[in-house]
C-alpha cells in the first residue's frame, strides 16, 4: 500500500475523492450539496455502505479548524437523511471516521462512513493492563 506519510502529502489533484467531486472519476452519487458529496463505497462491508465526503479537501479530522464545526455537523445530518432514504434508520447504522494510518484511514480526505443493513458485529478488545 505504500508509505502513509506519502499519501498525506499528495495534492488535491492526486485525491480520488477530489476527482469524484470534480466529476473526473465515476461514483454512484447519492447526495450532493455545496458542502458535501455522498456516494456508495466501491468496497462495501455491509449492504449499505456510503461515504460522505467534504467538497473542500481536508486531509483528516486532525486538520479540522474551529470554523469547520458546522461542516462536521452537516456531514452527520446528511448521514441521518441518507439512512432514512436507504431504509436503515429504524434498524440502526454505524457512523465511522478513520483518522490517520493507525486509525485505518486509507484515503486522506476526511470522510464519514455510513454503514448498515445488517446486524453489526462489533468486537471490543480487552485491555492487557
Amino acid at each position: 500500500m505504500g508509505d502513509p506519510w506519502v499519501a498525506t502529502t499528495k495534492t488535491n489533484m492526486d485525491c480520488i475523492f477530489c476527482k469524484i467531486i470534480a466529476g473526473e472519476s465515476s461514483a454512484q452519487i447519492l447526495y450532493r450539496d455545496d458542502l458535501v458529496t455522498a456516494f456508495r463505497d466501491t468496497h462495501p462491508i455491509a449492504p449499505s455502505h456510503i461515504l460522505i465526503v467534504t467538497n473542500r479537501h481536508i486531509d483528516s479530522v486532525n486538520e479540522l479548524q474551529p470554523e469547520d464545526e458546522s461542516l462536521v455537523g452537516h456531514m452527520v445530518m446528511v448521514a441521518k437523511h441518507l439512512a432514512a432514504q436507504q431504509g436503515i434508520a429504524e434498524s440502526g447504522y454505524r457512523l465511522i471516521v478513520n483518522t490517520g494510518a493507525h486509525g485505518g484511514q486509507t484515503v486522506f480526505h476526511i470522510h464519514l462512513h455510513l454503514i448498515g443493513g445488517r446486524l453489526a458485529r462489533v468486537v471490543v478488545p480487552v485491555p492487557a493492563w
